[in-house]
Order: structure tokens, then C-alpha cells, then sequence
């Protein structure tokens, strides 16, 4: 049973969603401000959370970056969950680092199909294989880490998931909505836009070694392996 944590301020919208999420066999754990939000998923190690942006005490955009510095919760799958729904707000809460971004109102049923992909993703990262290498990248695929020369990479959970990919297909050209679809679920054009953002991010942090990287054009992107 996937534990679900809720930040969320108004009291009938979590327990709306705890419900839906309990007939869809889900444990569903509350919280109504950032603060004993942040406790609850320190202590309750949630497998996915749920987060409203606009929360007392502590708003949301604070709290998931409170979230990624702690190693507990740095790889948990975050979707945020608010009334901001302008598209700049939008592409905001994915360049940040989220898993997926859901605005009020929204279908309860489209949220437990979210919530799902989100998951079912995470899985697969660490499925079947517990490593893989390309070059001088090798990924620690149950532990969420990647090292570059035998040294750990600062990555976010969405540039990991990126980078893994690409690696997986290393020297094979990757469509933007194959790359969308692996990494976020669905592709849409915030989407595209947030891809882009994470590619140039990935290769600040790879340095030296940011050229294996290419942009292959009117196609997506490619990891060339050095030779």
C-alpha cells in the first residue's frame, strides 16, 4: 500500500482527496500548513506527495525546496496541487523540479490517474537492473544517484530521470515527446519548455563532460558516449 502525504490548507479539498485515494487502496496521510507538512514527511516517509502552494506557516514553493535538501524525502515524487493557474506558474512548479503540476478545480479521478503514472515511474527506475553505465556516468538505480567519474552529481529527481534516460539510449536520438513522456507522463507545451530548461541545468552540472549532451535539431536530444 503507497502512503500519499496531503498539504493541503483547506480541510474539505484533503478530505476529498484522502477519500478517493483510500477506495483506490492508498494510505493518505494529512497535513494543514507547511510546517507540520514538512514534519509529517520527514517522519511518515511518504511514497508520493500531494502540495498545495499557497499554506500557512510555511508556502509551498519554500517547502518542496525544504524537501529536496533532506535526503529522506530529496527523491520522494512531489505534484503540486494549486489555484495558480497561470502557465508561467505552471512552468515555475516543473522547473523547480515536480513531478507533475495539477490546478484547482480538478477531477479526482485525473488526480488518482496522476498520482498513479507518478509512481508507476518511480518504479521503474529501479526495476530489473540495480546499475548502468555510459561512459563515465554510472547510475546507482535503487539508491537514485548518479556518479560522473566516480564522483556523486547534485541532481534533482527530474534531471536524474533525464539523465538516466538518455543514458539509456545513449547515442540514439530521443524525440522531445519520447523524452517528455519518459520523464514528466504527458507532453504539453510547458512541458516542452521545462525540458529544455532541465537539459541546459544538466549541463552546468556535468562540467567538462556537457558536450555529451547534443541537441539534435527538429528531433530532441542525444547522450553521445565519448569514443
Amino acid at each position: 500500500m503507497s502512503k500519499i502525504l496531503i498539504i493541503e490548507d483547506e480541510v474539505d479539498i484533503a478530505d476529498l482527496v484522502s477519500l478517493h485515494l483510500r477506495r483506490e487502496g492508498f494510505e493518505a496521510v494529512q497535513a494543514n500548513d507547511g510546517i507540520s507538512g514538512l514534519n509529517l514527511a520527514r517522519t511518515e516517509a511518504p511514497d508520493l506527495i500531494l502540495l498545495d502552494l499557497m499554506l500557512p506557516g510555511m508556502d509551498g514553493v519554500r517547502l518542496f525546496k525544504e524537501l529536496r535538501r533532506f535526503p529522506g524525502t530529496r527523491k520522494t515524487p512531489v505534484i503540486m496541487l494549486t489555484a495558480r493557474a497561470q502557465t508561467e506558474d505552471r512552468v515555475a512548479g516543473l522547473e523547480l523540479g515536480a513531478d507533475d503540476y495539477i490546478t484547482k478545480p480538478f477531477s479526482p479521478k485525473e488526480l488518482i490517474l496522476r498520482i498513479k503514472v507518478a509512481l508507476k515511474r518511480t518504479e521503474r527506475t529501479a526495476e530489473a537492473v540495480e546499475s548502468l553505465s555510459a561512459g563515465s556516468f554510472r547510475f546507482d538505480l535503487p539508491a537514485f544517484v548518479c556518479y560522473m567519474d566516480n564522483l556523486p552529481l547534485e541532481l534533482t529527481l527530474t534531471e536524474y530521470k533525464l539523465l538516466l534516460h538518455l543514458c539509456e539510449k545513449a547515442d540514439t536520438p530521443c524525440e522531445r515527446t519520447e523524452l517528455l513522456r519518459a520523464v514528466w507522463g504527458y507532453s504539453d507545451a510547458a512541458h516542452s519548455r521545462t525540458l529544455d530548461t532541465h537539459v541546459k541545468r544538466l549541463r552546468a552540472k556535468l562540467g567538462e563532460h556537457a558536450n555529451c549532451i547534443e541537441t539534435v535539431r527538429n528531433t530532441g536530444y542525444l547522450f553521445r558516449i565519448p569514443r
